[in-house]
């Protein structure tokens, strides 16, 4: 993409310019800046964001839970990966890989996405961090991260007053 127009030439549009048009993931050169003078988002972060963005799920709160839904058909349970990083941050996490192609066999059309997905969600404080369970079953991972029960409202201490 190329902005030229008056007052787009900003670093925000031009690092989406690179985010858009990045389709090689080699590790960029220490001295990779763009027209602006400011440093290029780097391909990691490039490649972390496009597998956010391709990966849409569902969250849903219970009285008890929280539920994190996301298709992912096709994929067995070692393609999957859910982590808690930073005492609070659920993340989601794998890669879908290309089929191996078979002789005589070549693809007409392909479609269905390939390649690494992550989904990150910062969990709320009432979040219990011991009781997240993860199912796939027919392509729909599920993840379960139970609430903490309410703090019990703290009751009034009492002070003897004594005669003096």
């Amino acid at each position: 993409m190329d902005f030229r127009f008056t007052g787009l030439d900003t670093p925000i549009i031009h690092a989406l310019s690179h985010f858009l048009d990045a389709d090689d993931f080699t590790t960029p050169s220490a001295t990779d800046k763009s027209t602006t003078g400011s440093t290029a988002p780097s391909n990691a972060y490039v490649r972390d964001a496009r597998a956010m963005a391709r990966t849409p799920a569902d969250v849903k709160e219970y009285p008890n839970s929280y539920k994190f839904i996301i298709d992912m058909p096709g994929l067995k349970s070692g393609d999957i990966k859910v982590q808690v990083e930073d005492d609070n941050v659920l993340v989601i996490s794998g890669e879908r890989k290309r089929e191996e192609e078979k002789d005589g066999v070549k693809y007409l059309r392909m479609e269905r996405r390939i390649g690494k997905f992550m989904r990150k969600f910062v969990l709320p404080e009432n979040a219990n961090m011991e009781k997240i369970s993860a199912v796939c079953q027919d392509g729909v991972l599920t993840v379960s991260v139970e609430k903490l029960p309410p703090p019990e409202p703290k009751k009034p201490k009492t002070i003897e007053v004594k005669v003096a």
